[in-house]
């Protein structure tokens, strides 16, 4: 989840604070949307404010060095930081479709099969649109044409 390192992959919210559902509370309930919701608003953020970070370190750092080798190794950085940036847009933009799902209700349920993901899980990967079952099997399916 949010706050990158220099890995996209590699996420953690600041301040997360785990959902305690209450017994025999009904699932994807308003208190759920809305701790997803946050969540999802908030990893959103601090993406952001990563990006704005990103842009002032290009701005500041651009040197003109006179050794290639630096040249080059100023280069190299910025090249990471700008792929590592542009995963984080692509994430940005499944943030915002899973807030959609949200609006609308779909968040929560498995695109292919339609049962609960889980709480756990989307707390794991909020932006998760299948269940563990039929994301295990997409994987295998991928394994198996990709090689």
């Amino acid at each position: 989840m949010p706050k990158s390192s220099s890995n996209a992959d590699s996420y953690t919210l600041r301040s997360f604070e785990p959902y305690k559902p209450k017994k025999g509370e009904e699932y994807m309930n308003a208190n759920q949307k809305e701790h997803f919701k946050h969540l999802l608003l908030t990893w959103r953020r601090e993406l952001m404010e990563e990006v704005d970070r990103t842009m002032s370190h290009l701005k500041d750092e651009a040197a003109n060095f006179p050794d290639p080798a630096d040249r080059a190794s100023q280069e190299e950085e910025f090249s990471l930081e700008l792929r590592t940036r542009d995963r984080e847009r692509k994430l940005i933009k499944k943030i915002d479709s899973t807030l959609e799902l949200i609006e609308t209700d779909d968040y929560g349920y498995c695109h292919a099969c339609g049962v609960e993901i889980g709480i756990r899980r989307l707390e794991a990967r909020p932006t998760a649109t299948l269940c563990v079952d039929c994301k295990t099997l997409d994987e295998i399916k991928e394994k198996q044409v990709g090689g």
